[in-house]
């Protein structure tokens, strides 16, 4: 019988982060757990910041019919003081026939709730946002593990370099390659399968542009910016290129492998970057960087003409490598 040998998820969880994906799936998950102890389990989801004390006391309180419930209080921050006086007061010895979910965007904002919910023992899962290639590539590989296929660190940067960072994105082309492939997916697997998007992405210009090849680096961008691709992650993508050299040449000579931790960048990464770094100067690492920034500043801001601002940047990049400067 479903249910007899499960058991409910813990009396108390918070989870505490950022990244939307990450958070609905705690919640999903524990709300999946307390349905399979409790096919019955009255589950309830609310906003903290529309919630009054007096609500959520009458639904924590002991139920007259029994069963399991769970109680989904969604952007724990938003709480008023009397609705988190009264949960944390709750906290101290809660019902074990109720799952109480918070989830916290981790700032600064209700920060007191949240440490407070920890004092109390609420059992913590973190959900914040992946902060460099090394991490969302992590996940990549994790989202092809969990559901039995196989994935390498080559091909997890081509789908990401084809996809972009957006974890909800990235987690749909994993699920639809996992679902049209035998599992095994390579380098030459994704580049077949998103033949024409990654040929156009910010990284193919970033990439032309950091070895001086000005043609390809222009043809590349213009075939984007025709195709649709928005100028916003192809100017992050050549910031990103020209601050990955600049910090692999400062980092000297050396095994991508031992320099990982060192950098915090995946070893594939700082090899490609040792290999883009040869013929830079320090001068034009400068000169490229200014560019970038520039670049970056005037697609964000609202130019008026963001193709003429990244055109003029992917220029001043490859005369930068090219040991001309920035004109």
């Amino acid at each position: 019988m479903s249910g007899v040998n499960a058991a409910p998820p813990p009396s108390l969880l918070l989870v505490q982060g950022d990244e939307e994906l990450l958070a609905a799936r705690a919640v999903a998950a524990a709300v999946e757990a307390a349905r399979a102890a409790d096919p019955g389990a009255d589950v309830r989801d609310y906003e903290a910041g529309q919630l009054a004390a007096g609500e959520v006391a009458e639904m924590l309180s002991p139920s007259l019919f029994g069963g399991h419930r769970v109680l989904a209080l969604r952007n724990g921050q938003d709480a008023r003081k009397e609705l988190a006086a009264a949960l944390l007061a709750y906290a101290k010895s809660p019902d074990p026939d109720v799952t109480l979910i918070v989830t916290h965007l981790g700032g600064a904002k209700g920060k007191a709730f949240a440490d407070g919910l920890r004092k109390a023992g609420a059992t913590v899962i973190p959900a914040m946002k992946l902060k460099n290639d090394r991490e969302r590539i992590g996940f990549v590989r994790d989202e092809f593990r969990r559901a039995g296929g196989r994935c390498d660190e080559a091909a997890a940067s081509a789908l990401l370099a084809a996809v972009g960072n957006d974890l909800r994105e990235i987690a749909a082309a994993c699920s639809q390659l996992l679902a049209d492939t035998d599992g095994k997916v390579t380098e030459a697997v994704v580049a077949r399968y998103y033949k024409g998007r990654a040929e156009v992405s910010g990284f193919t210009v970033a990439d032309a542009a950091m070895i001086g090849d000005l043609p390809g680096a222009l043809e590349a961008l213009r075939w984007a910016l025709h195709v649709g691709v928005d100028p916003v992650p192809i100017s992050d993508a050549l910031a990103d290129g020209v601050r990955t050299v600049a910090r692999v040449a400062s980092a000297g000579k050396g095994n991508p492998y031992q320099l990982a931790s060192t950098l915090g960048m995946p070893a594939w990464k700082i090899q490609k970057a040792q290999e883009r770094s040869r013929g830079w100067t320090p001068e034009g690492l400068v000169d490229a960087m200014r560019a970038a920034a520039d670049c970056n500043a005037a697609v964000k801001g609202g130019a008026e003409d963001r193709g003429y601002a990244l055109e003029r940047a992917v220029s001043a990049v490859a005369a930068a490598r090219r040991g001309g400067g920035v004109r």
